[in-house]
């Protein structure tokens, strides 16, 4: 989406607008059983960014868990800005995260030999490869650790496709993922997160420079206005530009936007044989387990 998008007066709209504590202690409720009943686990892997999803994402796990049962990683390469590590530094101390619990490992040595293994240097795909290593790497803290991996992607990332595939949204629950990016900011400043990361520019700071909004060329306000209207009240794009009073063609590039990355949000798809294949028509209850 080339260029910035003008956000309305008034934005985010009041429907976004959340009962923080409400929100939190059903979270917080819903993550412990996952866990310790559900998945028979001793506790949650998170990577630490310093952005505000995996900062809220970190506060509602020690929360939930306890801090001695969270293990935090912080995994940079070069592009990885210094106030961003600074943050995520900081998250571990406020939130008394035990020593042996946290620990930074640095990937750009890894990324690097991929990157020249197979012969790219475009940026977009060394900084994918820098998620998946990621993912490499939180999974196999969280096999040696007997803990799950806990995703920190809001649902304003995972409706328009913001996110690499089998990198960040490689894990096993995700807590914050019903959240609109406006509304994790509430659910943060309820948690305690500083105001200083909430009000951050958010980034998945895969190449120097990278900022969300200006690579989507939309704020956040309007996008999750546009996504909830679109996808929670049901209205059409005609209607959603009419409440928002934006061009009919900045809802279109965000539909276009999710149309384009539905299968990063479905398993591979399977082509049917049987009366009865994996996917949607093969659930298991939970009881089961």
């Amino acid at each position: 989406m080339a260029g910035k998008t003008t956000t309305p007066i008034g934005l985010p709209i009041k429907e976004l607008e959340i009962n923080a504590e409400r929100v939190a202690s059903y979270l917080c409720e819903r993550l412990r059983r996952y866990v310790f009943e559900y998945a028979g686990k001793r506790g949650g892997v998170i990577g630490l960014s310093g952005g505000i999803d995996s900062a809220t994402t970190a506060y509602l796990t020690a929360r939930a868990l306890g801090p001695e049962k969270l293990f935090c990683y912080i995994l940079p390469t070069s592009a990885t800005p210094q106030r961003d590590m600074l943050h995520a530094q900081s998250i571990i101390k406020m939130l008394h995260i035990p020593e042996g619990n946290y620990e930074i490992i640095n990937i750009d040595n890894i990324v690097r030999m991929f990157a020249d293994r197979l012969g790219v240097d475009s940026p977009v795909i060394i900084g994918n490869i820098a998620a998946r290593v990621r993912m490499i790497t939180l999974h196999a803290q969280a096999a040696k650790r007997d803990c799950l991996v806990i995703g920190t992607s809001d649902k304003s990332e995972l409706t328009i496709g913001y996110f690499t595939k089998y990198g960040d949204a490689g894990v096993d629950v995700m807590p914050i993922a019903d959240l609109y990016k406006t509304q994790v900011r509430q659910l943060a400043r309820y948690l305690g997160v500083p105001e200083e990361i909430v009000v951050k520019p958010p980034s998945p700071a895969l190449w120097p420079g990278q900022t969300a909004e200006s690579e989507l060329g939309i704020s956040y306000e309007l996008l999750d206005s546009i996504l909830y209207l679109r996808f929670d009240a049901w209205l059409s794009e005609e209607e959603v530009s009419s409440r928002l009073g934006v061009d009919i063609e900045v809802v279109e590039k965000v539909m276009r936007l999710v149309k384009q990355t539905q299968h990063k949000r479905q398993l591979p798809e399977i082509f049917r044989l049987s009366a009865r294949s994996h996917g949607s028509d093969w659930r298991y209850p939970r009881e089961w387990h």
